[in-house]
């Protein structure tokens, strides 16, 4: 039995070299449904390839906006979003996820408006799951009650949560507001983790979806994003995360029986993603071992 599948982001053309690395997980990057140069053929060659390679196949939507006070954006962008679901549909995928991104209204329409992009999506793609991405600022969509919130408003068996977990850390942490990512991660231990993983479940159907990569702060303005380094480079640390992960997966998933697919996605710099993503597995599984028995 896997435990769960896991992976990163190819293209096309790195789809051998992450199989030959014996990832079990291959994602769609965003780039690959705003390029007009990606006709319907490279999305049927990516299918042919990867579904002979990988035993989950997962997709990220483009990073359009889902809400918008322009009547005609907002528009533009539901349109393009069902469209780039229809050709991860094609090239095999079954999740998209979908980055929400920032609020327009700060009040119940932007659950509204999101919870329509989503609608359309199910009703044009049926055999696809949309799942919706944890953000990292109160400003953005994404916090696990709007999540939540959209589901509900959706009604949907094939919506659920997607936790981008440095995102969650700077949230809840508040990192995300006054950026001293030292003194957050070192508020930050095995409960706290698993704690993020109970909200995660409890907003999951079909999937555990988890995606991760170490961060940095950076001022811009008045507000303070993140910046994505390699493995061992930034926050939080690994190694609570990692035990938390390894616990859970064995005890609150496997050994209950429980009808869902793990995975997790590396989305880390592209420099270093492949020795990443082996990293990030091998020091996972390294704590799975003593659970086994």
């Amino acid at each position: 039995m896997i435990l769960f599948d896991w992976g990163t982001y190819n293209g096309l053309t790195t789809l051998v070299k992450a199989a030959t690395l014996g990832m079990k997980l291959t994602e769609i990057p965003p780039y690959d449904f705003s390029r007009r140069s990606r006709r319907l053929e490279y999305f049927q060659q990516y299918r042919e390839l990867a579904t002979k390679a990988f035993t989950t196949i997962t997709a990220h939507a483009p990073y359009y906006n889902v809400v918008s006070t322009v009547p005609e954006v907002y528009e533009r962008s539901k349109k393009a979003l069902v469209a780039a679901a229809k050709k991860a549909r094609e090239a095999g995928a079954e999740i998209f996820n979908l980055h929400l991104g920032w609020r327009a209204w700060m009040d119940n329409r932007d659950i509204e408006q999101a919870a329509e992009v989503v609608k359309a999506i199910l009703d044009e793609v049926p055999d696809i799951v949309v799942t919706l991405e944890t953000m990292y600022s109160r400003r953005m969509l994404g916090t696990f009650d709007d999540i939540k919130a959209i589901i509900e408003t959706v009604g949907s068996d094939r919506i659920q949560i997607s936790t981008q977990l440095e995102n969650v850390f700077m949230l809840e942490t508040g990192a995300a507001e006054h950026g001293n990512f030292e003194a957050a991660n070192r508020s930050v231990d095995e409960t706290f983790w698993r704690n993020v993983l109970q909200k995660t479940l409890s907003l999951s159907t079909k999937y555990l979806s988890l995606r991760f990569s170490q961060v940095v702060g950076f001022a811009l303005g008045r507000r303070v994003l993140k910046k994505r380094v390699p493995l061992g480079k930034g926050y939080p640390d690994l190694e609570p995360l990692a035990r938390a992960l390894a616990d859970f997966m064995v005890h609150e998933i496997r050994e209950k029986n429980l009808e869902m697919r793990m995975h997790l996605i590396y989305t880390g710099p592209p420099e270093t993603k492949y020795r990443d993503t082996i990293m990030l597995y091998a020091k996972v599984m390294s704590e799975v071992v003593p659970h086994l028995h």
